[in-house]
């Protein structure tokens, strides 16, 4: 196995692992949806949303109303998100951040550790480049 290769493995494992997000590889992002599509998707039971944020963020804005909190910073955030996804690593799962950056190199992370259909809602909650986000769309949401 090649040192690169090593190194994205173990930095992958750490972050979800719980030992924090700036380890978490970088590089392309995988599939994307926008928060209308995720909103669409987690309503018709195609996709499991899940709100990476931490219970701050979640007490400032709330969360998707069709989203599970689950802080990205928990030690056991791995097996807490394999119950969520009843054991099936093939589930399809789709993350959501503040602005897409955690929930992208989170996606990635969970692609290297066996997770074969994560989803990157990549304007995330507040917005970013990739559209205004779920609160700018006035998208149901849920109280902290």
């Amino acid at each position: 196995m090649s040192t690169r290769r090593t190194f994205l493995l173990l930095a992958g494992a750490a972050a979800v692992a719980g030992i924090g997000y700036v380890a978490l590889p970088r590089g392309p992002a995988g599939p994307a949806l926008d928060a209308a599509e995720a909103f669409r998707r987690a309503e018709a039971g195609e996709i499991l949303l899940v709100d990476i944020r931490t219970p701050e963020e979640w007490a400032q804005t709330g969360s998707p109303a069709p989203a599970h909190r689950l802080d990205m910073r928990r030690k056991d955030f791995l097996a807490a998100l394999s119950d969520l996804a009843g054991g099936d690593p093939s589930r399809p799962i789709a993350l959501i951040c503040a602005t897409g950056g955690r929930s992208a190199r989170l996606a990635r992370a969970l692609e290297q550790a066996g997770f074969s259909q994560v989803f990157d809602v990549a304007e995330g909650m507040l917005g970013s480049s990739a559209g205004p986000g779920w609160i700018a769309r006035g998208l149901p949401r849920v109280p902290g």
